[in-house]
């Protein structure tokens, strides 16, 4: 949760059968909280999806030879993995 020392109220409001289950699951005294730590969440996925929409498209097709097929995308990152297990092994290796 995002603590920020400029808070201000809320008229909000919403079906009685949702704020129950809210009450129900967190309480009253956590109610601000719970809404809040939602609306947060709801925020972050909106910006994800706007981002995603951003890059929509901006690699065209072929223009990565490892995406072409399923195969050779998993065979590209079999090995990006494997470097990162050897770069990690000799790192540790050598402390």
């Amino acid at each position: 949760m995002v603590v920020d020392s400029h808070r201000r109220r809320a008229h909000v409001v919403m079906p009685d059968d949702l704020l129950c289950e809210v009450d129900s699951r967190v309480g009253r005294r956590r109610r601000s909280e719970f809404i809040q730590e939602s609306v947060e969440e709801k925020l972050r996925r909106l910006r994800l999806a706007e981002s995603f929409q951003r890059v929509v498209g901006s690699i065209a097709d072929g223009d990565v030879p490892e995406w072409e097929t399923r195969e050779s995308t998993e065979e590209w990152l079999r090995s990006i993995r494997q470097g990162w297990e050897s770069e990690r092994s000799s790192s540790s290796s050598g402390s």
